[in-house]
């Protein structure tokens, strides 16, 4: 009795209700040419932390912390953006998380095999204490059932099982020879067909959702043809994590119509190309707004403050910059906090609001970060 999607006599030849995803890969579509077309405005810092974001956030819905730190020294040393504070905190699992992002963004046009998908396998886990007794860098051979959980240990769920260990030659044979296919398929639906197909195989041990999202992120490169990182997609899924397991579920127990995985899908997308449209505003206002303020004769006390309320935007710094607030954080006197804060505003660096003991200052460009 067929239980599972990879059961079913027509597997894998998913079908969809084309009609039903027109308005949301249409607004993906259009988001997607935004970002595009304003790729050279996001700096490369950003498209760091954008990185750091998509490694924390993969590794986080499967319950798996990264140090942050290590994290961000391991993208600094392989994008050569390295400080003397960096340069020694990377670890190799962070370094090989990396890698394994670039290559799958950076390398979309290179030949995809089972050989660099194992090689991918290794870099993710093959440095964790976490992973020591598992299959790493190879499937999985156990005939032991292979089932799809999350929660704890104690309270875990049961979403799905996977394809047995003697069935996954042939149905990895089969992805790789659809993915390297001259498609008819749109790029966007492309992506998400190939991480719902990954993740229903659930090749290894462990890693497969990684190692899914890392093919989505290639299939998406391969799509946009920039090699670039413009936006995160394990960052959404992370907000919606319960969900994500829930329609993967779903899906796995349904027929071959895949139309509610590949809306769920473009949601997502659509959220994360919405959330780094906001990223690249930013970035090109806080450029702007830097390279006014480098014209400008600044002290330390002033460049300290513009440096910080310059990190709280788009949303803003809380309640505005007083005079108060000033003295806290440079240790200046009452007096050179307001001279200070006044000269900032005649350069037009800040807005004053209110009077007396209610004014406040605001960046010149906030309003153009909302």
């Amino acid at each position: 009795m067929k239980k599972y999607i990879w059961q079913n006599p027509k597997w894998p030849h998913f079908i969809w209700k084309a009609e039903e995803l027109i308005f949301l890969l249409s607004e993906a579509r259009k988001l997607q040419g935004q970002l595009i077309a304003q790729a050279d405005l996001l700096r490369l810092k950003d498209q760091a932390s954008l990185m750091a974001e998509e490694a924390l956030n993969t590794s986080a819905i499967e319950g798996e912390k990264l140090d942050i730190q290590s994290l961000r020294s391991s993208i600094a040393k392989r994008l050569h953006l390295n400080s003397k504070k960096t340069q020694t905190i990377h670890s190799e699992q962070t370094d090989g998380i990396v890698e394994v992002l670039i290559d799958a963004t950076s390398n979309y046009d290179k030949n995809l095999s089972l050989d660099r998908i194992n090689k991918w396998h290794l870099e993710l886990l093959g440095h964790s204490k976490n992973f020591k007794e598992l299959e790493i860098g190879s499937i999985r051979t156990s005939n032991e059932p292979m089932q799809v959980i999350s929660g704890s240990f104690e309270k875990a769920i049961i979403h799905f099982e996977a394809p047995p260990a003697m069935l996954l030659s042939k149905e990895l044979k089969t992805f790789i020879e659809w993915w390297h296919q001259d498609q008819k398929i749109d790029g966007i639906l492309r992506a998400g067909i190939a991480h719902l197909w990954f993740v229903t195989i659930h090749p290894y041990d462990d890693g497969n959702g990684r190692i899914s999202r890392a093919l989505t992120e290639m299939a998406l490169a391969q799509d946009e043809k920039t090699g670039r990182r413009l936006y995160s997609i394990s960052t959404q899924i992370l907000k919606e994590r319960s969900q994500y397991y829930k329609i993967l579920e779903q899906t796995q127990k349904s027929d071959m119509d895949i139309t509610r995985w590949l809306q769920w899908f473009l949601e997502i997308l659509i959220k994360a190309f919405t959330q780094s449209q906001s990223l690249i505003k930013k970035s090109h206002y806080l450029s702007m707004f830097w390279h006014k303020a480098e014209t400008e004769a600044l002290n330390e006390r002033q460049r300290k403050v513009l440096k910080k309320m310059l990190e709280s935007e788009p949303e803003g710094f809380l309640g505005g910059m007083t005079n108060k607030k000033y003295v806290s954080i440079t240790g200046t006197s009452r007096e050179s906090a307001k001279r200070d804060l006044s000269e900032l505003e005649s350069k037009g660096l800040l807005n004053l609001e209110g009077k007396g003991r209610s004014v406040r200052y605001h960046l010149a460009v906030h309003h153009k970060l909302k």
